[in-house]
């Protein structure tokens, strides 16, 4: 799996239902350069829960509880300590930000990776960087199929969603977690670097994968 190292840098996040936004000091971290394979994924569970199969397609079918256990099988796969501590009846995991092993980005990584040192919605035309509703034939795609960002990363905008370690908003939503990027079948406004879409952590659809990040951190973990 490659990984880029993505440098450090700040990034203002907005949130359009509350009005609201906030910028993060982002340090720099590694981030996979294109979404979790369903090849790797079997390779490292043993389970291939995608709705459509091809080694080279992102994994999709999966809930953010998923990611993060993948997360800690790779790490252990690897010999790197586990980012995740998971309580004995899984209904809870706390972030180690000591640990060397994967996990999940955060949002504020995400944005600033998928941004690359660019201010608008989109590194790019969006038919050249993205699988979307107005190209993908409405079908999930190939990882690497488009061009990639300023920084080698792939699909960080359509073809799958992305799971976030964040909670969307506690209050609100209480447990909701953070997708990130826009999908095959979403139209051109939600393929852009600002969209923040929310999900239960249990939520398992056709179009929602994720990507895993190590080493670096934007700000103290929450659980």
């Amino acid at each position: 799996m490659d990984m880029i190292t993505v440098p450090a840098g700040r990034v203002t996040l907005s949130d359009r239902r509350t009005q609201r936004s906030w910028a993060v000091e982002v340090a720099s971290c590694e981030l996979a350069a294109h979404p979790v394979t369903q090849a790797l994924y079997e390779r490292v569970t043993g389970l291939r829960p995608a709705a459509a199969d091809g080694e080279r397609l992102p994994v999709e079918g999966v809930s953010w509880w998923d990611a993060v256990g993948f997360c800690n099988a790779l790490s252990e796969r690897e010999g790197l300590t586990p980012a995740y501590r998971l309580s004995l009846d899984g209904d809870h995991v706390e972030w180690d930000a000591s640990a060397d092993g994967y996990r999940l980005p955060t949002e504020a990584e995400w944005e600033h990776a998928c941004r690359a040192g660019t201010a608008g919605p989109r590194y790019g035309p969006l038919d050249d960087i993205a699988w979307y509703r107005g190209n993908s034939g409405e079908r999930i795609h190939e990882v690497g199929g488009r061009r990639p960002n300023g920084w080698g990363l792939h699909d960080t905008l359509g073809n799958v969603w992305e799971w976030c370690w964040d909670v969307y908003d506690a209050e609100v939503y209480g447990s909701y977690r953070v997708l990130r990027g826009g999908g095959w079948f979403d139209e051109h406004w939600s393929c852009r670097a600002s969209v923040r879409r929310r999900s239960h952590p249990t939520f398992r659809v056709d179009d929602v994968g994720f990507r895993v990040a190590r080493s670096g951190r934007c700000r103290d973990p929450v659980s």
